[in-house]
Parts: C-alpha cells; sequence; structure tokens
C-alpha cells in the first residue's frame, strides 16, 4: 500500500465528516468543503479516524490511493485551522492595497496591477512604515488566508509572478521565508 495513502486520517473535535454518493463533506469552524471521490477509492470513518481505501493494486488506483489521503487531510486541517501565505514586497517605491474586491500593485511598471481576490480568501496589505533609527529592506506584507489550501497557493503564486524577484538588487515580490541570492553585478565581478 501507499505510505501516504494507508496513513489514518485523525479528526479534532470540533469538526463534522459525512460522505454520500462519493461526496466528501468536511465542516468546521472556519467553514465547509468538499471532495468528491475518484473511482474505485473508498473512505472508512470510524469516530474520530477516517481510512482511506483502494479497489485494487493498478498503477492508477495506488497513485488516486495517496492523493485521495492528502486532500481530504488538507481539507481537514484547512476547515479547523486554515491557510496564510505571507509576501513581501522589496523596490522602492513599490507598494500594496486591497481596494475593495481587487488587490492594487504598484511595482514600478508603467500601470498599476490589478488581481481579483478569489471568493473565500481573505487578503490584507500593510505598508511597512519607514522611521528613523530602523530600516527595513521591503516595504509592504502582503497576507493571504484561507480554508483551501490550493486556492491560497495559487493565488499567492499569481501575486508573486506580477514581479519576481531579481537577483541583482533583489526587488520584487517573494515568500517571507525566500532567500534571493543577490549576484555581484559587472562591476563587482573584476
Amino acid at each position: 500500500m501507499s505510505r501516504i495513502g494507508k496513513a489514518p486520517i485523525k479528526l479534532s473535535s470540533g469538526l463534522d465528516v459525512t460522505i454520500t454518493d462519493g461526496v466528501v463533506t468536511v465542516k468546521g469552524k472556519l467553514g465547509q468543503l468538499s471532495y468528491t471521490l475518484m473511482p474505485g477509492i473508498t473512505i472508512e470513518q470510524e469516530e474520530n479516524i477516517l481510512h482511506v481505501k483502494r479497489s485494487d493494486d493498478s498503477k492508477s488506483q495506488r497513485a488516486l490511493h495517496g492523493l485521495t489521503r492528502a486532500l481530504i487531510q488538507n481539507m481537514v486541517t484547512g476547515v479547523s485551522e486554515g491557510y496564510k501565505k505571507t509576501l513581501h514586497i522589496f523596490g522602492t517605491g513599490y507598494s500594496s492595497e486591497v481596494i475593495g474586491p481587487w488587490l492594487k500593485l504598484i511595482l514600478g511598471y508603467s500601470h498599476d496591477i490589478l488581481l481579483q481576490i478569489p471568493q473565500g480568501l481573505a487578503v490584507d496589505a500593510n505598508p511597512v512604515p519607514r522611521s528613523k533609527g530602523t530600516r527595513s529592506d521591503f516595504t509592504s506584507i502582503i497576507n493571504i488566508q484561507g480554508i483551501d489550501k490550493q486556492l491560497v497557493g495559487q493565488f499567492a503564486a499569481e501575486v508573486r509572478n506580477c514581479r519576481p524577484p531579481e537577483n541583482y538588487k533583489g526587488k520584487g515580490i517573494r515568500y517571507h521565508d525566500e532567500y534571493v541570492t543577490i549576484k555581484a553585478g559587472k562591476a563587482g565581478s573584476k
């Protein structure tokens, strides 16, 4: 069996899981998510533990076994704790703000970039204040929160793709834990 697929999914006390007609629905304190099971995959529930089972040992069933278990575990974590991605904007004059259902990015282009915030995500953009005595390299912080792990990661990747970090000055948008190696320019390489 798949090492990921055979691992049990432990449910916390505040979760409600229902399985009807091949659709798994997970309700928690933060919301509700559902997933339609692929053919040949079943779920057995014992009190506070879910087990994902497959019909045979074909290659496609083994692949779907681990995938289904991982997706349901992500749903359980999402409705109980939620997911969060933090992005930092580096660069003089670069900024971001939330205007209604839009995220406005000012990234040194001739135009501002407007990204529509997907339904189910909470996005806030905070400028980093510049004060005497303290120096912060980044100018703005964007926090993306939601219960759907795929949606949070996809929107964070779209925001980062508007101006990925470059290697000479480090300007651009990067994840809070991303490290960018700064290269020496032509003058510094001699």
